[in-house]
């Protein structure tokens, strides 16, 4: 039986010439029908391959094949091939192989159409049978990260540690954290990035099971690095919405160099220009460009220190206006126009990982998951893992991104050694349960009773499907989230100076 979650990651897509002349409303349409049909059809595309390691393996083993059916429920089409009925079912939570001769699975599969005088099979070709799938899966993630290793992985570095900004009240101010810092170790492990492959410190701080999440941090001007324990917050979100998780209250130094002034702007107004770099706001050095945007908000006077693509430097004086366009907005705020550039400290690369180390990743990421479900300080529970609505989300969003097919390829890798890690637990319904029946009759010498299978099957099915409604529901919440889209501020405008902006 395959059934596939994951603990679960938008760019817009570059289209060719001959699509930009249709209209946005037929092109919108059909990018969204195209990708949802992908994403279906490569989700299917893994779930048949598992069930089909079972299907082989049940043909191998002389076992009587009565099944072979994607999606549960009552089939919606069905057809009978050599004595298989084929079919797919209503209810898209994965597949399965409805084999009469392992154990009883007619609270999942329906009833069976079973021969007479159908012989019972070996506890070995039970365990074989089972064990397939699994590795059948564990196969095409080796596949799919063969195709990754030549094609690349597209991937942000982000390796800046340093603390840009802190927001005041936070957390992270009330413990000492200040712009400036850098960050070397969250609860005694050594960080080098602020985000990725869940090592940065962003997931650390999100994944920490302390009471205080501890720091070492290196000051500016101070020899030895610094220890402090910071509180955390928790945002708060819908009862539809899975639960946040940890946040203190920090952003990462970024680049402050202007890409562009708005025209009429208060920036323009104070001579500001592009390709100039902030270096201090009011008379402190300038870490991230959220200092400038949080403080602008206020609409009071920034003194900025401005150094310019010549070497020199000076300082002005900058007052946030709301733009003309904006000042009938509910959200409407003050800002100085200015666009950033993009960051030293941030990266688009493509990365090519070996097969092995993708496979090795995916199983390091699967037995962390695993670890924070059950460990008792942690914030990650069952509601953070996902079933196929939400897995199918990330995977819609990965293909309306720039090489997102790339990213799709690579979790697929992930997704494939979950599938198989997930399915080969020794738990009641599931392939590695088969297994565990499969070596208890070889220990005992004798099948399980089949009234007492009965009875874990099916406890095992409400639970199952419990869980499976449960997540679910929160992947469907977090998919039809409120979204404050119908706020947000179009472009700023500013009136045009009708003097000229002293150089």
């Amino acid at each position: 039986m395959a059934w596939m979650k994951l603990a679960p990651m938008r760019e817009i897509c570059n289209y060719s010439d001959t699509l930009e002349h249709m209209p946005n409303s037929i092109l919108s349409i059909l990018v969204t029908v195209g990708g949802i049909f992908v994403v279906v059809m490569l989700f299917n595309f893994m779930i048949f391959v598992h069930e089909l390691g079972h299907f082989w393996a049940a043909r191998w083993r002389g076992l009587y094949i009565d099944r072979f059916q994607i999606w549960f429920g009552k089939p919606l089409w069905e057809k009978k091939i050599n004595g298989v009925r084929w079919g797919i079912g209503w209810i898209p939570a994965g597949g399965f192989v409805s084999l009469p001769q392992m154990a009883p699975m007619e609270a999942i599969e329906g009833e069976a159409d079973i021969p007479k005088n159908l012989k019972p099979i070996s506890a070995l070709d039970k365990i074989i049978v089972a064990a397939a799938g699994p590795l059948a899966s564990l196969l095409l993630a080796v596949v799919f990260a063969f195709a990754v290793w030549g094609v690349g992985k597209p991937a942000v570095e982000y390796k800046t540690t340093t603390i840009g900004y802190v927001m005041p009240g936070s957390p992270a101010a009330e413990a000492g954290l200040k712009p400036g810092d850098k960050i070397l170790e969250i609860d005694g492990q050594r960080v080098d990035r602020w985000v990725g492959d869940m090592e940065g410190v962003s997931e650390l701080i999100m994944l920490s099971e302390r009471e205080k999440v501890h720091f070492l941090v290196q000051r500016p001007g101070v020899d030895q690095p610094i220890e402090l324990e910071s509180g955390f917050e928790i945002p708060e979100t819908k009862w539809w919405q899975r639960k946040a998780m940890r946040k203190i209250g920090i952003a990462p130094a970024l680049s402050c160099q202007v890409a562009s002034v708005l025209q009429g702007s208060p920036a323009e107004r104070a001579g500001i220009k592009t390709g100039d770099v902030f270096v201090s706001l009011n008379g402190e050095k300038l870490w991230s460009p959220v200092a400038i945007e949080k403080q602008s908000v206020e609409g009071k006077p920034l003194l900025i220190g401005v150094q310019h693509p010549n070497g020199s430097s000076q300082q002005l004086e900058v007052t946030p206006l709301i733009p003309n366009n904006w000042t009938n907005h509910p959200n409407k705020r003050p800002i100085t126009g200015i666009q950033w550039g993009e960051s030293d400290e941030i990266r688009l690369i493509t990365q090519h990982p070996t097969p092995w180390a993708q496979i090795g990743q995916s199983l390091k990421w699967m037995g962390d998951t695993l670890k924070k479900l059950f460990a008792p300080h942690s914030d990650v529970s069952m509601e953070h893992l996902s079933g196929p609505v939400g897995i199918a989300s990330v995977f819609y969003d990965m293909f309306q991104a720039k090489n997102g097919w790339k990213l799709a390829l690579w979790f697929a890798v992930v997704l494939n050694v979950n599938l198989a890690v997930l399915n080969i637990l020794p738990l009641p319904v599931v392939d590695g349960g088969h297994v565990v029946l499969g070596i208890t009759e070889i220990i005992m010498r004798r099948p399980v009773s089949g009234k007492f299978l009965d009875i874990v099957q099916v406890g095992f099915v409400f639970l199952l499907m419990g869980f499976f409604i449960y997540v679910t529901f929160k992947d469907i919440g977090d998919l039809f989230a409120p979204s404050d889209s119908s706020q947000q501020l179009p472009p700023p405008t500013f009136a045009v100076l009708s003097t000229p902006v002293p150089a």
